[in-house]
């Protein structure tokens, strides 16, 4: 694993992650993956709007 560096829109350095902060991250990942889930995401099924003929039913 290596050090992250992480720079801002201009191009400049903005901070380093290192490899120490890095494995810790990964090991509370390991731990409990739910910290990775993102709150507020609504995944919903779309309709689906594709008809096969001109009466605009869906299929």
């Amino acid at each position: 694993m290596h050090p992250v560096k992480v720079f801002d829109n201009s191009g400049n350095l903005k901070k380093i992650i290192t490899v120490k902060s890095l494995q810790k991250r990964s090991d509370q990942i390991i731990e409990t993956p739910s910290i990775i889930r993102k709150a507020g995401r609504n995944i919903k099924n779309p309709d689906n709007k594709i008809s096969t003929n001109n009466d605009n039913k869906p299929i």
